[in-house]
Order: structure tokens, then sequence, then C-alpha cells
């Protein structure tokens, strides 16, 4: 599957937004930064579907601009005022060539989920491979109201039963793609958790 992180040039805070392009070229989180409709443009004249991995602001600043521009449907958990389809756990969906399954990832925010093919892993911000408080398999914020640090740990136990061994490719909303064993990105990442510890020295 060819995947392009859109958002990689950003010069402000946002996430990594992800364009897969295939039979059903798909927006995964539409991010912060201006000008990703230009971006996507690069590389697609058309959306098939947006889906998003949560609606923390930094994920879906740019929604309306995408939309505006590709006409595309929106898939999200949570209620959103441009909704075509409500996602939940155990649903399928097309994403670029890859047939994925989404799993309710909550903890980090209260409608998160990810999405698990054969191959690959769209983790959000639940589970990231390097973020700067860590380089090799960490985990999404739980400090701020409405976040939860044993809820996400459920999740990221969740994603590890329902994540095939051969997923090798991870696109998370921060940090870098990482391609190799993401299972043992995604168990360090469940390590980290489990610990308990503030994950910043300011939590």
């Amino acid at each position: 599957m060819d995947v392009h992180n859109v958002t990689a040039d950003a010069d402000t805070f946002t996430c990594n937004a992800y364009l897969a392009v295939g039979e059903r070229t798909t927006l995964v989180d539409a991010g912060a930064m201006d000008g990703v409709v230009d971006a996507i443009r690069e590389r697609a004249d058309s959306l098939d579907a947006v889906v998003l991995t949560h609606q923390h602001g930094d994920h879906v600043q740019q929604l309306d601009a995408v939309l505006d521009a590709f006409d595309a449907p929106l898939y999200a958990y949570a209620a959103h005022p441009r909704r075509d389809r409500a996602l939940d756990d155990g649903d399928t969906l097309l994403v670029g060539d890859e047939e994925c399954e989404v799993v309710y990832t909550p903890g980090h925010a209260d409608d998160h989920v990810s999405l698990v093919s054969d191959a690959s892993l769209f983790s959000g911000d639940v589970v990231v491979h390097d973020d700067g408080a860590f380089d090799d398999g960490s985990f999404g914020r739980t400090d701020r109201p409405g976040q939860s640090r044993e809820r996400l740990i459920q999740s990221v136990e969740a994603l590890l039963a329902r994540m095939p061994d051969s997923v090798e490719h991870m696109y998370s909303g921060h940090g870098g793609v990482f391609h190799g064993d993401v299972r043992a990105v995604v168990e360090r990442a469940l390590e980290r958790a489990e610990r308990r510890e503030p994950k910043y020295p300011d939590e």
C-alpha cells in the first residue's frame, strides 16, 4: 500500500495525516497544517473516504477544508456534524488497498479507534514509535481531563490481541513511521504504560 504523511512538512503542531493511495484512496486524520489540501492534491485527484482516529484538535483542525475540497464521506466513532458513517468496534473498511478492522482504543481519547490490517496498523495516538518521550515504543498522554491510563492500557492489550503477527508497518499520529516488528514496538509501549509513571516530567 502506498501511504504518505501529507503533514510531514508542517511548521506548526499537527498530527500525522496519512494518505493511503489505492483502490479506495483514504485520508486517515486531517491534521492541523495549513495547506494540507494542496499536499493531498500532489498525490491524489480525489478522496474516497476520510477516517478519523479521534477528534482532538490536532487531528481535525483542517477537516472542514479537506471535506469541502474533496467531498469525501467522513467516518468517525463519535458524533460529528459532517459524519457520514459511524465507526464501531469490529467494523471493517478498505483503506487504500488493505481491509482494516476497526479496534476501539480509548484512553487517550474517549472516541479513539485504531485500524488494523494484515500488514499495517494505523494507531492514532494510542501507540507511537517515537515521540520525544520514548524513542522505541511510546503511548499517548493520559494526564488530561477525559483521559485514562487504565483504559489506554486495556486498549493496547486489545490491539495486541487482535493484531496479526504479519503487521510490519505502523502509522501513528505522532513521531515517525515504523517498518519492522510492530508487535515488539506495541509491547514496549504497553510495558512503559503499565509502569504508570508520568510520561512527561510536568504531569
